[in-house]
């Protein structure tokens, strides 16, 4: 048997042309077959340009392709499920972009697909993945930095194009779902369980109505919290604090780590105010859209599970719905 998956791609986004393939045909376990894109001519153009021996102008050929035994779905967010669904009920394990769906219950029929078809299905949140987070999580847990508290995270950048698919509400667009969604699933991945209730303010653009700067408070029960600011129209930043009683971790780019140099972790034990004495980690060069191909392809071979399950996704969506319901009441909002 091959140790290579087979993947197709279904669309032709930025992030899959320029990050996600690339990365994914550097991997050990993956093997990229096939794009397809509902203009057969960007389809062919990508296709030529990355190297990929097929390319199909519809999703639908894709699909019936019997050699993909994969795909990844780089699509606009009210696409997801629909094209996850048609994916796995044509046999196909599914990577999903995030977030996953446009609402909880949205991703709870995808969970009821999956199970009546016995392939697997994830989330694409490549940081989960990365050693950086996976170190920061050990740290966590081992008691370096004393009892976990409080997590503080800033994401955001700056895009006011109408066009944009960001910037559209009918498709999922604004900055919760965009990148709201980052700090709430790390927040999650941190405290290893669910927020009880959220509070959140958001001020939205008064002509594409997108959420365009957020800030949530996350409620973990026992005296531990998550709070987070993200927004579209901010000067690109992004950073995460995590703090214990005796010591923090600072990651310095925790979201979108860099493919061309080595990341790295602070550990500071607030001795010194400004963190001169902080201890630096230093991580090894990678490209975390690689490891979560390999992965996701090694849960296939080994038929293990994915590194985000459809039940996660489900639990990060619970509070996105949470946190954009509580923008609106102006009250705290049950998870």
């Amino acid at each position: 048997m091959s140790d290579k998956i087979r993947w197709g791609v279904l669309g032709v986004a930025n992030i899959a042309v320029k990050k996600v393939i690339p990365a994914m045909q550097k991997g050990r376990f993956c093997q990229i077959t096939a794009i397809a894109s509902r203009d057969a001519d960007r389809a062919h153009q990508a296709a030529t340009q990355l190297g990929i021996p097929k390319s199909y102008g519809s999703y639908h050929e894709l699909l019936a392709d019997p050699e993909i035994q994969a795909v990844y779905i780089p699509l606009p967010n009210h696409l997801h499920v629909p094209l996850s669904i048609k994916a796995a009920e044509a046999g196909k394990h599914v990577l999903c972009e995030k977030p996953l769906s446009l609402t909880a219950e949205e991703a709870k029929s995808l969970i009821a697909v999956r199970n009546k078809t016995r392939v697997k299905i994830g989330e694409a949140f490549m940081v989960r993945t990365h050693p950086q987070w996976l170190r920061a999580r050990e740290l966590v847990r081992s008691g370096a930095i004393g009892e976990l508290r409080s997590i503080v995270s800033v994401f955001t950048y700056f895009n006011r194009d109408p066009k944009n698919i960001r910037n559209v509400p009918e498709t999922g667009g604004g900055g919760v779902m965009d990148i709201g969604c980052y700090p709430i699933t790390m927040a999650r991945f941190l405290y290893e369980r669910e927020p009880v209730r959220v509070a959140a303010m958001i001020d939205r653009d008064p002509e594409m109505n997108t959420d365009r700067l957020s800030s949530a408070l996350l409620d973990f029960g026992a005296g531990c919290h998550a709070v987070f600011t993200c927004s579209t129209q901010l000067v690109p930043f992004q950073r995460m604090q995590i703090l214990g009683t005796k010591a923090r971790i600072d990651m310095e780019i925790p979201y979108n780590i860099p493919n061309d140099r080595p990341s790295r972790i602070f550990i500071d034990d607030g001795t010194e105010l400004g963190g001169r004495k902080a201890r630096i980690e230093e991580f090894a060069t990678v490209d975390q859209y690689t490891i979560q191909g390999d992965a996701f392809s090694r849960a296939i071979l080994d038929n293990t599970e994915v590194p985000v399950p459809l039940e996660n996704a489900l639990g990060n969506m619970q509070v996105i719905e949470a946190v954009l319901h509580a923008g609106q009441s102006g009250r705290w909002e049950t998870v």
